[in-house]
């Protein structure tokens, strides 16, 4: 079968949950090769064979991640043009995203970004409008890049035993141009990152309070979920920005996705319709929020939401 490069995100050798998706969709529609940049491989080879990377192609110079996104995109570029891949898969990130813009140029391809599955002969599919309309797209011009929306596809085991190879590529001034000169480690708590998360609940204008947040963080924790804000949440000041999920935030498609409190506006409905399940609680009968829906609970959330905490609590 045909090779398809994976481009590993991770972080110092911890491997994003992304990734393990893109190598499950890579061997659907072909043979899965992950490409890896930077130190950390052996902490994170026993995962990437979990879940059927066939090869891994290993960059460990830690020059290639001493600078911003151009050597990702100079290697890739390097094996696209050895390797002959059928196609090139990466994160829907924003630094994928970027890797995937620079990658089309050098290669001379097309690319597709923000997909939400890729079918045979390498169809992408994108839900745009809100969700209003599903699109389907492809590459007509050279390697295809596609960039794949984390949390569309569900990662699945498929136990290899990848060949390695060691790599490298030389850098250009212009590769060298945007130099990495600190590197600060965010303080997490104990909660999934946002975009990765099989559980988001999220709260909007309805929760009326930074403070009444809390219940929104109850809820989600008792359910071992990340928690996310509508835009009028964060831009009234009620939860930091960085938790916003929409158009104008982050893109969140979660097993199961319960929206406190939230009209269900496009700008809104835009971050997170590709939801597998989505619950919504609101006390207007009328609110948009309804028509996207699984299931849905007309009540007021400060009774709602507290009761739902208590009543998982007891059957945990």
């Amino acid at each position: 079968m045909s090779e398809i490069l994976v481009l590993v995100d991770h972080v110092d050798g911890d491997v994003k949950k992304v990734t393990l998706e893109l190598l499950t969709l890579a061997n659907r529609l072909g043979d899965a090769a992950a490409v890896w940049v930077g130190p950390g491989y052996e902490g994170a080879k026993a995962k990437l064979a979990e879940f059927g990377a066939k090869k891994v192609y290993l960059a460990e110079d830690e020059e290639l991640t001493s600078y911003v996104v151009a050597p990702k995109a100079a290697l890739l570029a390097k094996l696209v043009q050895e390797k002959s891949p059928a196609a090139v898969l990466v994160a829907a990130t924003g630094e994928g995203k970027e890797v995937a813009g620079r990658l089309a140029v050098k290669t001379g391809s097309g690319a597709l970004t923000d997909v939400v599955d890729v079918a045979e002969g390498f169809v992408g599919e994108h839900s745009i409008f809100g969700g209003a309309i599903i699109a389907h797209a492809k590459v007509r011009t050279g390697t295809p890049i596609i960039a794949v929306r984390p949390n569309s596809v569900a990662p699945e085991a498929a136990a290899a035993t990848p060949a390695e190879e060691a790599v490298s590529v030389q850098l250009s001034d212009a590769d060298r141009a945007a130099k990495i000169v600190e590197k600060v480690v965010e303080e997490k708590g104990e909660r999934p990152d946002l975009t990765e998360a099989a559980i988001v609940v999220s709260g909007g204008r309805g929760v009326g309070s930074g403070e009444n947040f809390k219940i929104i963080e109850a809820l989600a924790d008792t359910l071992g979920g990340a928690v996310g804000a509508s835009r009028a949440a964060t831009d009234a000041g009620w939860y930091p920005h960085q938790f916003q999920v929409g158009q104008t935030g982050k893109t969140v498609s979660p097993q199961l996705y319960i929206a406190v409190g939230i009209s269900g506006a496009i700008q809104h409905r835009a971050g997170m319709q590709t939801s597998k399940t989505i619950v919504a609680i609101n006390k207007d009968a009328e609110a948009p929020i309804f028509e996207l829906v699984d299931f849905g609970v007309v009540g007021d959330l400060f009774q709602v939401a507290p009761q739902l905490t208590e009543e998982i609590n007891k059957r945990k």
